[in-house]
């Protein structure tokens, strides 16, 4: 049996990471505004549920009916702490899709900077296919 060996010029390893950095930036910035718009949508109800809680406390106070309300006012501090934990979840992996989002930024101009260097890329023009 002959042995197949796959030879890879350093060239198209860099065009195949080049290619591999290009489709995944796009990706990455998309997930991370959506991860922006989740936490902002987490503030808010986090801002709706202390409001509640403390309009249900405020009604219970002046309630001359015996009325219960301190179940649902823990229910809703409950939901509140796992928004809140839900909350920097998003915010950790906000965090690190900017870190991975800036490293392959960093690593697409520094390849590029090499393949220039090395006369092996040219840039292309927009308007030239």
């Amino acid at each position: 049996m002959a042995a197949l060996a796959v030879v890879e010029t350093p060239s198209g390893k860099d065009a195949l990471a080049e290619g591999l950095l290009d489709l995944m930036s796009p990706a990455v910035q998309q997930l991370d505004l959506h991860v922006h718009s989740v936490r902002e949508s987490q503030v808010e109800l986090r801002e709706h549920i202390d409001n509640l809680a403390s309009e249900l406390c405020r009604i219970n106070e002046h309630q001359k009916v015996a009325l219960d309300l301190d179940p649902y006012v823990k229910k809703l501090l409950n939901a509140r702490r796992r928004v809140v934990l839900v909350n920097n979840i998003l915010q950790n992996a906000q965090e690190r899709l900017r870190r991975l989002n800036h490293n392959v930024a960093k690593e697409t101009a520094r390849r590029k900077t090499m393949l220039e260097a090395s006369g092996a890329f040219t840039p292309r023009s927009p308007s030239k296919p």
